[in-house]
């Protein structure tokens, strides 16, 4: 099951991601994270003491590689350069498994505070001015594409600030999409935008409340967000300790808590393989359209294979 951390900036959806993240590890359930911000601090979040030392490769900069991979012996896909971040998985194609044993998880793949983290890459100094940011997620989506996941499985995505997810089909690669939002006027702005897309293509959306302070602070969410509103966490002195490098004891009864409602909410969402694959070729269609034709100088249209069908049953 896939689930997508977003929010404003300073939100907290780092944080609320790592926690998380660290929640089902301690479970020992099967997980994989993603840091696929702009800004790469899910490492240090998982681990504030040693999580700078992360060195596993970015999955940006072996993008080519990742490509070949997946493309397989897809007969519809003729070269790397002929693969763009919306493709879809089709007959020929490697399909992957959450932590398998593929070049991909062996590669880019550490462990952070007991968690198995892929980080998308920083955006460098070399990228200003000549390239986007989605360029690097392009790396997440096309995992995510070729992913074959299922119940008491997890991957968590730590992604950008904003809406930016909304610029390709990303936003609809989650079995659910957890919003976090503080309780301010501001902290609420990135829930409408993310509110009207997730409506118009179906997408689950949950609202997760942050640093909140009292019974104020609960109201104003609850009058803002309605019934997208799933749960809230208080101001805590646990994860300032952890930031601290100090010795945090237990997380607050409270928060603990709301990290099992996350769990509940997700569990209990329903695998729909076969809307996931009709938003893959949707989005994928629109951004031959729009640009990747012109890019690559082909019909990516052919790339989609109409009796491809996603799920476990492809993995046979």
């Amino acid at each position: 099951m896939r689930v997508a951390f977003v929010g404003k900036g300073g939100s907290g959806k780092t944080t609320l991601s790592a926690l998380f993240s660290r929640h089902l590890a301690r479970s020992g359930a099967p997980l994989v994270a993603i840091d696929g911000d702009i800004n790469q601090h899910l490492a240090e979040a998982l681990d504030p003491v040693g999580g700078e030392a992360f060195a596993a490769p970015p999955l940006s900069a072996h993008l080519g590689d990742i490509k070949d991979f997946l493309r397989g012996t897809n007969p519809r896909i003729e070269s790397r350069e002929a693969m763009v971040k919306t493709t879809p998985a089709g007959r020929g194609s490697r399909l992957l498994r959450p932590l398998g044993d593929d070049e991909i998880h062996q590669r880019h793949v550490e462990r952070v505070g007991g968690v198995p983290l892929m980080a998308t890459g920083a955006f460098e100094e070399s990228d200003l001015g000549v390239a986007c940011y989605h360029s690097k997620l392009g790396a997440v989506e096309l995992y995510l594409n070729h992913l074959v996941d299922g119940p008491g499985e997890y991957v968590v995505v730590d992604m950008t600030a904003g809406a930016d997810a909304f610029a390709s089909g990303l936003f609809t690669r989650f079995d659910m999409t957890f919003l976090v939002a503080e309780p301010t006027r501001k902290g609420v702005s990135v829930y409408r935008q993310y509110r009207d897309h997730a409506r118009e293509f179906g997408i689950p959306l949950a609202v997760i409340g942050n640093k909140v302070t009292g019974e104020d602070d609960l109201l104003f969410l609850k009058e803002e967000t309605g019934d997208d509103l799933l749960t809230h966490f208080v101001q805590s002195s646990w994860v300032r300790a952890a930031e601290q490098g100090r010795d945090q004891g237990e997380l607050e009864p409270h928060n603990l808590h709301a990290l099992n409602q996350l769990k509940d909410a997700l569990d209990a969402r329903p695998k729909d393989w076969a809307t996931f694959q009709r938003h893959a070729v949707e989005f994928h269609l629109r951004n031959a359209q729009a640009w990747a034709d012109k890019a690559t100088g082909l019909d990516l249209a052919g790339q989609v294979d109409p009796e491809f069908v996603h799920g476990p049953a492809a993995l046979a």
